[in-house]
């Protein structure tokens, strides 16, 4: 399934018999025909029948081999495939088998502080509003915010007034209960999947085993489900306190954490060859304050404010996802003249980039597909279509995925030497997580300093890029605490 996927990153069902049809292959069954599906799924009553499902299952895929291989070595990827993907795939099992221990009575203790917070929200809500309701009701905060208090309207659907976040975000300035009807939203989301949604999951070991999907994206990077550790908002500090629930499993060990900083800028600035860009990863440079006074201007770096360097944070970040006028407009709340501003000026301060996306695109147009660093291919049908709307999405992703995707493949590179290296060593600490860009441990006090030394080798020295690749690392005795 991992050859297939390499093979057409579009068709990520991970469904055998969905391969043998592509290739023309028809003596198999699908797992829904012999398992069943939703609440009547199980195991076939007659044995015989659960047996010929599974060879059938195995033949095919011995049917299917040679035929993967063969066009996996005709589109130079047989490498990514042996040296990257199989042996990732083996890592990932492990680390979910290991699992991470969650401390229930602490996410219980969460549970109650968020019951009383948002307890206190809504009596706070309904002062405001001079009466009680259902806050988790459009139509009776519809009717609440834009009949008995008269707010403008934002937009309407066919059931009534929206109340939908980016509607309340517009509104924030006009009544303070706004504010208040999106931090209980927040809370209520926290409450319900992350600290109610964990304590389902702990297992009788006293931990959770997270599942990746190693064939779900189109850019190579990793997804978790059951529980999704990579979708907690550590953006709040409400969803941050989530990670004080996760522990090492001795009370002597702590959790250590490292993270790449800023690597897809990193791979940005070697593929374009911008001097602007690599002069200042190579001097360890603030590249968003760089940035800043560039785009802006700016002489002197002190001259640099926050608010500054939080525009040019964006800009930056915006540029890797080919964001439009309009999206960075939105993201910093100024005028779509301003923001083509911004945009036009960074192509003319890094000449570098600007051709870089040229030419991303120009490939892609004549190959159908956009490649990473290591032969990662993600085939765009779009590309070459008369409809705008397809055909920019599809050039936006040819400047991306050679970006996100060439940074998701150094960290399998960083994660299979880091394996190899634990393993060796004897190590006692565990790789057990990987979240984006980050990658944690569990390890005892005693091993800290040594695997400190270790990961940061490691992952700083996975590639060889034009700019050097930068960790930031931390320990504690929680993730939080890690981070």
């Amino acid at each position: 399934m991992v050859a297939a996927y390499l093979l057409d990153t579009t068709d990520n069902s991970g469904d055998i018999e969905g391969i043998c049809a592509h290739y023309d292959y028809h003596d198999i069954q699908s797992d829904e025909a012999v398992y069943g599906k939703g609440a009547k799924k199980g195991l076939p009553e007659d044995d015989e029948v659960f047996f010929a499902h599974l060879a059938r299952k195995i033949k095919a895929i011995q049917w299917l081999t040679p035929k993967l291989e063969k066009e996996l070595r005709d589109k130079k990827q047989m490498d990514l495939y042996r040296d990257m993907e199989a042996p990732i795939s083996s890592i990932l099992a492990e680390m979910e088998i290991t699992g991470i221990t969650v401390d229930a009575n602490r996410l219980n203790k969460m549970k109650d502080e968020f019951a009383q917070r948002l307890n206190d929200i809504e009596e706070k809500i309904f002062d405001q509003a001079g009466e009680r309701f259902n806050i988790n009701s459009p139509k009776q905060l519809g009717h609440i915010l834009f009949e008995k208090m008269e707010l403008p309207v934002i937009k309407k659907t066919k059931t009534g007034y929206s109340t939908a976040v980016d509607v309340l975000e517009q509104l924030k300035d006009q009544s303070p209960m706004v504010e208040d009807i999106l931090q209980y939203r927040q809370i209520a989301k926290i409450q319900s999947t992350y600290v109610e949604g964990l304590l389902k999951v702990i297992l009788q070991d006293g931990k959770v085993h997270t599942r990746y999907l190693q064939t779900l994206t189109q850019t190579g990077r990793l997804s978790s489900v059951d529980p999704n550790l990579q979708n907690i908002p550590i953006r709040l500090e409400e969803g941050r306190k989530i990670r004080q629930a996760f522990v090492p499993r001795k009370q002597d060990w702590v959790i250590y954490s490292s993270d790449y900083s800023q690597i897809e800028l990193r791979v940005l600035a070697h593929v374009s060859k911008d001097e602007h860009l690599q002069e200042a990863f190579n001097k360890n440079q603030d590249i968003h304050a760089s940035t800043a006074m560039r785009v802006f201007d700016i002489s002197q770096p002190e001259d640099v404010t926050p608010n500054i360097r939080r525009q040019a944070k964006a800009v930056n970040f915006g540029i890797v996802y080919g964001i439009s006028d309009f999206g960075l407009s939105q993201n910093l709340g100024i005028s779509r003249k301003e923001a083509k501003n911004y945009i036009d000026t960074y192509f003319e301060r890094y000449p570098g980039v600007k051709q870089y996306m040229n030419d991303s695109v120009a490939q892609a147009k004549e190959k159908g597909y956009a490649e990473t660093l290591y032969k990662r291919r993600r085939y765009l049908e779009s590309i070459n279509s008369s409809n705008f709307n397809l055909r920019s999405f599809a050039e936006r992703t040819a400047i991306n995925s050679p970006i996100q995707g060439s940074a998701a493949d150094i960290l399998k590179i960083a994660m299979i030497e880091l394996d190899k290296q634990l393993k060796e060593k004897q190590f006692k600490a565990s790789m057990l997580l990987q979240v984006h860009d980050e990658l944690v441990f569990e390890v005892p006090q005693d091993e800290l300093e040594t695997l400190d030394q270790l990961v940061k080798g490691v992952m700083e020295k996975a590639v060889e890029l034009d700019v050097p690749l930068i960790t930031e690392s931390s320990w504690g005795k929680t993730w939080y605490d890690a981070k």
